[in-house]
């Protein structure tokens, strides 16, 4: 069974959003046991850190020592990573227009209007 089929293993990137978001949601600086602890799926401890020390190396986390190891905390907020994230996906499009009216026609009703919102606070300010 290859990686791509085995049902127990996360789609790339996945790992990197679930220790992310712990590291959002702990509201302090975590070791990796910490976000260990937290994730779904109990990822391996070295597995863990593999992933906290990728997020430092990408700049999206912070990490500090403490006693023989490290603890780590976000260095971008939840809003601004997914922006990005969706602007670079956005980027690699060769048709922005239909991909972006692809999206919008698929908002919520209630994401429709805020995003309406929104644009009327961008053009007012």
């Amino acid at each position: 069974m290859t990686k791509e089929q085995d049902p127990g293993r996360r789609p790339p990137g996945m790992l990197e959003d679930a220790v992310l978001a712990a590291l959002w949601n702990g509201g302090r600086p975590m070791s990796p046991g910490d976000v260990q602890a937290v994730l779904p799926g109990a990822p391996a401890y070295t597995t863990v850190m593999t992933t906290l020390a990728r997020l430092h190396r990408k700049g999206l986390a912070t990490r500090t020592r403490a006693g023989r190891g490290f603890v780590y905390s976000p260095n971008v907020d939840e809003a601004a990573h997914t922006a990005t994230a969706m602007h670079d996906l956005l980027s690699r499009r060769s048709d922005r227009a239909a991909v972006l009216a692809r999206f919008v026609s698929e908002l919520t009703p209630e994401d429709e209007v805020l995003l309406q919102r929104l644009l009327r606070q961008e053009e007012d300010g």
